[in-house]
């Protein structure tokens, strides 16, 4: 399985070799500290095919990123979720990245901890990057400009104690 995986992965990267688009659109992609070849293949295969005229938003919700409130009559009103109700291969080719990011990228990790601090579960965090992540490379891709941390995330000056 894995010597087929490494044929599919290197039969990937001879197409996107081929196409001055493709290397141009991966180089984007691989440009985010987080993602790398397997990653950038994924999104992709999963975004390239997506109809140019899509909102950051509409993205969102393709991809199942989207809150998802529940609420029944006037009693119950559970915490929102992610609706998980779009395409479980752009998440997943997401959710490896975002930790990465966090990790390695300290205006990604100052968003991560900007959430964790105002009260949001590590998980919720995460999702939340990731969200922020695809955000990101819609904009990317739009506007044709390499990824760029600062508008990712302001880190806020550290203030002075009287």
């Amino acid at each position: 399985m894995e010597k087929r995986i490494d044929t599919l992965a290197d039969e990937a990267m001879a197409l996107i070799n081929q196409h001055p688009e493709l290397q141009r659109i991966f180089g984007l992609l691989t440009g985010i500290k987080g993602i790398a070849q397997t990653s950038a293949i994924t999104l992709m295969g999963e975004l390239l095919l997506l109809p140019p005229n899509l909102s950051h938003r509409e993205w969102v919700k393709f991809a199942g990123l989207d809150p998802k409130a529940f609420e029944s009559g006037k009693s119950v009103h559970k915490k929102m979720r992610l609706s998980k109700a779009g395409n479980r291969h752009i998440r997943s080719a997401l959710y490896m990245p975002a930790l990465s990011a966090k990790q390695h990228d300290p205006h990604v990790r100052a968003y991560f901890q900007h959430l964790i601090d105002n009260g949001k579960k590590p998980l919720q965090a995460v999702c939340a990057v990731m969200r922020k992540l695809l955000h990101a490379i819609h904009g990317m891709l739009k506007h044709d400009q390499p990824f760029d941390n600062t508008r990712f995330y302001a880190i806020p000056a550290p203030t002075v104690a009287e």
